[in-house]
């Protein structure tokens, strides 16, 4: 299990990654939505903006992307979140589910293009996203 920062950006995400790499240095991975799966359930205006980029060092390591959901706005406090990462899918479901308690699934823990995602705003409103690498409810 992992736990590393995520930043939200409205649109300028791929701009932000590329300068905080030049920056603190590292190797950065990004992808855009028309470069993947996703690209066929997105709408036009979201085929440039970034699904996933990860700047990872010796000494530090973040992820982040645009802000793609459609009927919501991306506001201060909703734009850097905690990110879950672990190879044991009873482990992260058991996270998930202990820290939606009280809170807000926004999306169930399931089995994605990418692996298991799901994501929440905790009683406090922290959000919080979960990843693995494993297939979740087959």
């Amino acid at each position: 299990m992992q736990l590393t920062p995520y930043l939200l950006f409205d649109g300028t995400c791929g701009e932000a990654v590329a300068f905080y790499q030049s920056c603190l240095g590292g190797e950065l991975r990004l992808t855009r939505v028309k470069d993947s799966p996703a690209s066929e359930q997105m709408q036009a205006d979201q085929q440039e903006k970034v699904l996933n980029a990860h700047l990872k060092s010796e000494w530090m390591e973040f992820s982040a992307s645009d802000w793609l959901v459609h009927d919501a706005t991306p506001v201060r406090g909703n734009t850097v979140c905690m990110y879950l990462n672990g190879s044991s899918e009873a482990e992260l479901r058991a996270l998930f589910e202990k820290l939606s308690a009280g809170g807000e699934v926004t999306n169930p823990l399931r089995a994605t293009f990418f692996g298991a995602y799901g994501a929440l705003n905790d009683r406090f409103g922290v959000r919080w996203m979960f990843a693995g690498s494993f297939g979740v409810g087959k």
